[in-house]
């Protein structure tokens, strides 16, 4: 594995993503998507890789969330300024969009890698320019929102904006293209478009193809058919324009006249991976004609480990940052120091709720957290199917807390509806079990919540959850799972140890199972040793760290892009496109 103590020796990586999570002040991503790439960078900064990162501008961010007293959400626009954050860049590029030329310019941000210097620019592509009419002034304004004719535009401007803004810019050494999502796939279709210079798309063959196949490396993260952005090629042909058109056909790439930027990013990618091991099976069984590797996520260790806990770390084991694998010693921190640790991550977390909400939690009491996008699969409301069994375990042990967190898309009813029946729940539960959900959930905030709860609580229905991250930062933290077998858990499992099992590890869920083994883990395993054998809670603790956070890491997951995809698709010398 490379780590920060070794020099990376192989080609440089344009890094396309619609999101990027860099920091709470610059809101340009919705999620676990965007605050995954922003993590890839900072390691790839770490490493000294060199990697540029392209991504939209979104100046109007993704929503802001506010609820009501019993739920009901409504979003505002979280507009931003990013002269105050970014490096506004003179180059413009022009693509065609819906018939008429729409520019393009780029804000710049670079990422300073913690450990030996390394950088890595970001550019945030922006089509707020005079030069554009009003339209395509919009087009970077706002992170999945609009039609589908506005989400095309958008996969445009990331796609064939982006390349051909590398090109401008001077980064001509750029040897892999890497699509985080098959929101970017059109990149593809921009180097085969060079590729074929002068002639006409009816001249495409193979040995284009495989030329462009040959500088492509693709990460999908969606497990179901209906999360695939597709679109009908009479849309395409408006949008994009007869050239664009005509190569995306000549290429094979309309299936029964729609274009699938899933199959579009899959069959230019000499290399494919979904984003754990279940995930990949997963992933296969949906495409089988692809073969599709799997590199499980992995968070950025130095920007998601709490304060009280980079201290102890920088204590014991120093040299944590320069090498996470090195966590794995946490095996031998004295378990009253975790505890201690724990409790100030605690403490600090609820300050923070108190002046937020005016809610007053106890740091004695057991506290569950939940905090992910608010979507049907999810379930948050799944740990409130059985009240009286949850008053049974309150009566037997105490009042217990839970605290929610997470946003449900402006479109997704059922999402906004899951989050009025978590308020309705919590209402009357009131007297047993404290519930707050925090509004606006974010970056700043999620960096609080991952280390201020005792358990990490995830309740997806399988197989839909493709990795998850958000338990990854939470074992950073000495804070245990309790969770659903899928996604990342499969791998990061090991009951009693790093955590607890909802369920069974079939990969269907079995809803009714799901819920008689949650009440059960609450009842029988962690409230009973959370309350009666502290020590013994805190060693879970320190395991989740010794074994979780050492391994799923950004650094070891960028380590492996690096070896399994990045230096095998650049020993391809015939392919490679030194022009682009």
């Amino acid at each position: 594995m490379i780590t920060p103590r070794q020099r990376y020796s192989g080609p440089t990586v344009g890094y396309f993503s619609m999101e990027v999570g860099l920091s709470p002040d610059i809101p340009t991503y919705s999620g676990g998507l965007g605050v995954l790439a922003g993590d890839t960078l900072r390691a790839a900064a770490d490493l000294d890789m060199p990697m540029i990162g392209v991504t939209l501008l979104h100046r109007q961010g993704y929503v802001r969330q506010h609820l009501d007293s019993v739920g009901n959400q409504s979003e505002s626009p979280r507009s931003w300024d990013p002269s105050t954050q970014l490096e506004a860049m003179d180059t413009i590029v022009t693509i065609e969009i819906d018939n008429r030329p729409v520019q393009i310019r780029a804000w710049r941000y670079e990422i300073h890698g913690s450990v030996n210097g390394g950088r890595v620019p970001v550019y945030f592509l922006d089509t707020f320019l005079p030069e554009n009419d009003s339209e395509a002034q919009k087009l970077t304004d706002n992170l999945y929102g609009g039609d589908q004719r506005y989400r095309l535009s958008q996969e445009a401007v990331l796609g064939l904006g982006g390349v051909a803004m590398l090109t401008a810019l001077g980064h001509t050494d750029v040897d892999v293209f890497h699509m985080n999502e098959g929101h970017a796939a059109l990149l593809a279709i921009e180097l085969l478009r060079l590729q074929l210079d002068s002639r006409s798309p009816g001249d495409l063959n193979g040995t284009d193809i495989n030329a462009v196949r040959g500088h492509c490396v693709f990460t999908t993260h969606t497990p179901v058919p209906a999360g695939h952005d597709q679109f009908p090629e009479q849309l395409v042909r408006q949008v994009l324009g007869d050239r664009i058109s005509e190569v995306i056909l000549a290429s094979s790439c309309f299936q029964d006249g729609t274009l699938n930027m899933t199959f579009l990013a899959l069959r230019f990618s000499r290399y494919v991976n979904g984003v754990a091991l279940r995930h990949g099976e997963v992933a296969r069984s949906m495409f089988p004609q692809y073969p599709i590797d799997s590199i499980t996520n992995g968070v950025h260790a130095t920007t998601w480990t709490s304060p009280p806990f980079q201290r102890l770390f920088d204590s014991y084991i120093p040299e944590w940052r320069k090498d996470n694998l090195y966590l794995r010693y946490a095996v031998s921190l004295p378990l009253e120091a975790v505890a201690n640790a724990h409790r100030e991550a605690k403490e600090a977390f609820f300050h923070e709720i108190d002046r937020r909400t005016g809610t007053k939690l106890d740091p004695s009491v057991l506290t569950l957290g939940f905090a992910r996008r608010a979507t049907p699969y999810k379930r948050a409301d799944l740990l409130f199917t059985d009240t009286a069994r949850l008053r049974r375990i309150a009566d037997r042990f105490g009042p217990f807390q839970i605290v929610f967190g997470g946003k449900a898309h402006p479109r997704d009813e059922g999402g906004k509806e899951l989050i009025r029946r978590v308020y309705r729940a919590a209402s009357e539960l009131s007297d047993v079990v404290r519930v707050v959900y925090l509004e606006d959930y974010d970056m700043s905030l999620g960096m609080l919540f991952c280390s201020g709860v005792d358990v990490w609580l995830n309740t997806p229905q399988k197989p839909l959850e493709a990795s998850g991250t958000s338990g990854m930062k939470a074992a950073l933290n000495a804070v245990p799972s309790l969770s659903v077998i899928d996604g990342w858990w499969v791998e990061g499992h090991v009951e009693g140890i790093t955590g607890w099992a909802i369920g069974n590890d079939r990969p269907e869920s079995d809803t009714e199972q799901e819920i008689s083994s949650l009440y059960d883990q609450l009842e029988f395993s962690i409230a009973p040793m959370y309350y009666k054998r502290p020590l013994d809670f805190a060693a879970i603790g320190r395991w989740s760290i010794a074994l979780n956070g050492s391994f799923f890491n950004s650094q070891r997951m960028v380590s492996q892009y690096a070896m399994n995809a990045y230096q095998h698709v650049a020993r391809e010398p015939e392919l490679m496109l030194a022009e682009v």
